[in-house]
């Protein structure tokens, strides 16, 4: 990633510094969304939504940590003893999850991610980090790879958002568009932008839960339980399917 590229980990760094500023979501159809408040990305555990606290229950072990952002997932799961390793495509979020305490950070993409950094028994994907999946069908194939990389008793920690749900009818006709152009209803095209800094464009993918449920089929995952909100974002607890 290229440094004008990684506007993820600068907002992060700057917030680091002192420096609040707007993070912007912008979506191919030219919708944006604006949140003024990165506090988000480094709330201590008390302050986590509910059903992130009640997933930290079912982490166990080695933990990979996919996009671990500014590391606040795994840096409580390193205080609780646990051997965690985060990764994140953005070089300067792995910059302040090491500054923060993160022992093993590394730069790496989602699609990096091989049988050479060891076995897991837990791979952590919060903070709708299913999103990075990006498709369908690259869900299914990295589905597959996750399993030369954990244990036989691994669980993923998947969370998404049901992107039916809304009611927004701009929202609805994006759905919509997606649909008639035979991509599923919540496959997001987007980029983030921070002041002068801007990501590529890349797919972002949310999903229901029968869609999460369809998409593991016959990659050796299986939904084992659903951890709810309350509201549309969900966690889909993962587990190895039994071997015959």
């Amino acid at each position: 990633m290229k440094p004008d590229e990684d506007a993820f980990g600068r907002e992060l760094y700057d917030y680091m510094l002192g420096n609040n500023h707007c993070e912007v979501i912008e979506r191919d159809d030219g919708y944006l969304d604006v949140n003024d408040d990165l506090a988000e990305y480094f709330e201590p555990y008390e302050n986590w939504p509910l059903h992130h606290r009640t997933a930290m229950r079912y982490v166990k072990g080695r933990v990979l940590d996919v996009g671990c952002g500014a590391g606040r997932h795994a840096i409580y799961l390193q205080g609780k003893g646990l051997d965690v390793i985060g990764v994140d495509i953005s070089p300067l979020a792995i910059k302040v999850s090491r500054m923060r305490g993160l022992r093993d950070a590394r730069v790496m993409s989602i699609t990096e991610i091989t049988p050479a950094l060891g076995k897991f028994d837990s791979v952590v994907m919060l903070a709708n980090n299913f999103g990075l999946m990006g498709n369908p069908r690259r869900a299914k194939w990295l589905l597959k790879r996750f399993q030369s990389v954990t244990t036989d008793d691994a669980r993923i920690l998947a969370e998404s958002t049901d992107p039916r749900a809304t009611r927004d009818p701009v929202h609805k006709w994006y759905l919509q568009r997606n649909r008639e152009n035979g991509r599923m209803s919540g496959q997001v095209r987007l980029r983030l932008r921070y002041r002068q800094y801007k990501t590529p464009w890349f797919d972002y993918l949310l999903a229901s839960k029968k869609e999460m449920s369809e998409i593991v089929e016959d990659t050796g995952w299986e939904v084992d339980n659903f951890i709810d909100s309350g509201e549309p974002v969900y966690i889909g607890l993962l587990k190895k399917c039994r071997k015959a």
